[in-house]
């Protein structure tokens, strides 16, 4: 399938995401979030990508170590959506540029992934009104 030949409607990622049904639908009042949850459909597509990203679980690929954070995170279900979702943002991306997929190895997604936790911990230390001193461990013990 082409992205030319998706409806109309679906011109963007976000829109071939909703129209899978991996997106969520938050339903909000007063600018706050009451209830959220993905929306009903019977694509085989939809099936397609949910099997395939709970397929990732021993996988030692950069997906598979996201679909690992999400369900320590969320939950086994809401981490198969979260990594469906991301899977088919992928697919979209392949096929509406025509490029091929290139994967990052997954020590250079966890590594990638530990400078970002690092870096979102010296603010909250400041704001805290410590100063964050890094140290790398030494395996001599």
């Amino acid at each position: 399938m082409h992205p030319n030949q998706l409806p109309n409607s679906i011109c963007e990622k976000c829109g071939f995401t909703s129209w899978l049904g991996l997106c969520p639908q938050n339903q909000k009042t007063g600018g706050k979030v009451i209830r959220t949850r993905t929306k009903k459909t019977d694509s085989r597509a939809n099936l397609a990508f949910r099997q395939a990203a709970a397929s990732l679980g021993r996988s030692q690929t950069a997906l598979g170590s996201f679909y690992r954070r999400m369900k320590t995170k969320l939950g086994t279900p809401k981490a198969v959506v979260a990594t469906a979702h991301k899977l088919a943002r992928i697919v979209y991306h392949m096929l509406k540029y025509q490029v091929f997929f290139s994967a990052i190895p997954p020590e250079q997604e966890d590594e990638r992934y530990r400078q970002r936790l690092l870096h979102n911990l010296q603010p909250k230390a400041q704001k805290l009104g410590a100063k964050l001193i890094l140290e790398t461990q030494s395996d001599s013990a």
